[in-house]
């Protein structure tokens, strides 16, 4: 089956169009700046020249008219007539508590994203404008929703109920949810392909460490608990949000500096963080570079990432009871060997040992990054999230059908 997989942002529409019987993308590419002047689509088709188309792109219907022409072009494309794209898979962020799983995308579906719009404002309406667009020039088309808190869903409640009045959380449905979901479901399954052991059989700690990170305690194949909540804001030091802190220091802040609850907002999660703390950058390879040049505070925002890193593993394990293998993945954890080494320092005693020189070589894919004697093998895995959406809307769509056939 051939799956196109929109990842639709509030400016921006991510694609790759997946060959699934295959596992490969026939093509992949970026619309930016989406209804601002000078829109961007890069276009890169295997094993052809990418190129960059420079247009008026003024909302995300003509954005994906857009992609599914450059699919069609004669010199750029890889397909001849639309009827070749069998099912689009679209990423969703917030699911709430209405989906556990990928699902065919209809009208209650719709309505469903809909009523989550309140516990993702910033996600799921540019989301729900992809599936819309899709709907407008590809009619009949099959479209699935693949949710970044799928994976999370099955947390015990002691993990995922917040110290508050239990009559808040049912009227609220305020309750750790969790993201990236999508991608710690999919190296926890590499980690175990590579161990050679059954997921059901293995206690894993993934680590998403990007621009946004994340951590999971993957437990015999299920997250037990992951480091994000409510919203992405909690857990880990990120690049611009604060991750864990107390929640009374919002409102102090608020009180000192006069902020309405839209300007704490974006203090919290686009002003704090690496960026916050180091005044230099939100991008860890800035932040590596001021440190090499003696910048304190950018040791600081360093010190205070991987701390939080080591501090959820321990937890981790503790929670799990063991661990078989730790996964660092994402743009920090696949290429920052200072961030894995300052990780799995002094670690030997959970039988954690970095080969730091594997760790350090640098070879793209999939790599054992542990020494040999080491009782946890720790893995940098890239991740595919576009794979996993592929995957899901061509099983979905396969079952629906059958079931019509039957």
């Amino acid at each position: 089956m051939k799956v196109l997989v929109i990842n639709s942002g509030s400016s921006s529409i991510k694609y790759q169009f997946i060959d699934t019987e295959n596992k490969v993308p026939l093509a992949k590419g970026l619309v930016e700046r989406i209804g601002m002047s000078s829109a961007i689509l890069t276009h890169a088709p295997a094993g052809k020249e990418k190129i960059k188309i420079v247009g008026e792109i003024l909302d995300h219907s003509i954005a994906i008219e857009y992609v599914i022409a450059v699919l069609l072009s004669k010199n750029h494309g890889v397909i001849k007539d639309k009827s070749e794209i069998d099912a689009v898979g679209h990423r969703v962020v917030h699911g709430g508590e209405t989906f556990s799983g990928s699902v065919l995308i209809n009208e209650e579906v719709m309505q469903a994203l809909k009523d989550n719009i309140e516990l993702a404002p910033l996600h799921n309406p540019p989301n729900i404008k992809g599936i819309e667009a899709v709907t407008k020039h590809l009619p009949g088309t099959p479209q699935c929703g693949v949710f970044d808190t799928a994976f999370h869903s099955q947390m015990p409640a002691y993990a995922y109920i917040y110290g508050i009045p239990y009559e808040l959380y049912k009227k609220y449905k305020i309750r750790r949810y969790g993201f990236h979901g999508t991608s710690h479901l999919f190296v926890s399954n590499r980690a175990a392909a590579l161990i050679g052991k059954p997921l059901e059989d293995l206690k894993i700690v993934t680590c998403h460490l990007g621009n946004g990170c994340s951590i999971a305690a993957v437990d015999h194949g299920h997250s037990i608990d992951t480091s994000m909540g409510f919203t992405p804001l909690e857990g880990l030091l990120m690049g611009t949000r604060g991750g864990d802190m107390d929640p009374s220091l919002i409102l102090y802040v608020m009180s000192k500096e006069g902020l309405s609850l839209a300007e704490a907002n974006t203090l919290m999660n686009k002003h704090s963080g690496l960026i916050g703390i180091s005044g230099e950058s939100s991008d860890m390879r800035e932040i590596e570079s001021a440190l090499a040049e003696g910048n304190k505070k950018a040791k600081l925002a360093f010190d205070i990432f991987t701390y939080r890193i080591k501090k959820y593993i321990g937890a981790y394990i503790a929670a799990m009871g063991g661990i078989d293998a730790l996964v660092f993945t994402g743009g920090i954890g696949e290429n920052s060997e200072l961030v894995r080494q300052a990780v799995c320092e002094n670690m030997e005693y959970l039988g954690i040992e970095l080969d730091v020189e594997k760790s350090g070589s640098r070879p793209d894919g999939e790599v054992l990054i542990s020494q040999p004697n080491s009782r946890v093998q720790i893995y940098k895995i890239p991740t595919n999230e576009e794979l996993v959406i592929a995957l899901d809307t061509e099983k979905i769509v396969s079952e629906q059908f059958s079931n019509v056939a039957k």
